[in-house]
């Protein structure tokens, strides 16, 4: 039985899609040394890095759109200098550290401070780079939702 990197690599993959039957049946190939199985290695390798990319970004798709974002922003899109919020502050929250710990974040202001904006942003963040699920709430669909579960 040998074990090379891109036979091993299709094993992960597999279980990862969970595909355990034919994680399974890889694992007897393998261990069969199954000439077949050498010269297919390659192609599978690369069908099933397509596949877990699609999944991925379908998965992505899917939480934005259960998100419920007003629109699509991100901090690239957010003029720091023509706003009075501490851009240290926000952009450590953009790493979303505050996420591991479970807490939450309430952003309070007038009317154009652009709280929407980085609630947005720190949400699109969240769920684009760190695979988070989130949901946004406007404050008055907070308040509905709260009262709903009240009574």
């Amino acid at each position: 039985m040998r074990h090379d990197p891109a036979s091993g690599a299709i094993i992960i993959m597999l279980r990862s899609l969970k595909m355990h039957g034919m994680a399974q049946a890889v694992t007897d190939l393998m261990e069969q040394g199954a000439p077949a199985f050498d010269a297919a290695v390659p192609m599978l390798a690369q069908l099933l890095k397509a596949e877990v990319a699609e999944r991925e970004v379908r998965s992505i798709a899917y939480h934005m759109k259960a998100a419920r974002f007003p629109a699509y922003k991100d901090l690239s899109g957010f003029d720091f200098a023509a706003s009075e919020i501490n851009e240290a502050t926000i952009r450590q929250l953009h790493r979303c550290e505050f996420m591991d710990g479970a807490q939450n974040v309430v952003l309070i202001g007038g009317p154009g401070t652009g709280k929407t904006h980085i609630a947005t942003a720190l949400g699109v963040q969240a769920v684009e780079h760190h695979r988070r699920k989130v949901r946004f709430f406007s404050t008055i669909e907070l308040v509905n939702t709260l009262e709903q579960e009240k009574a």
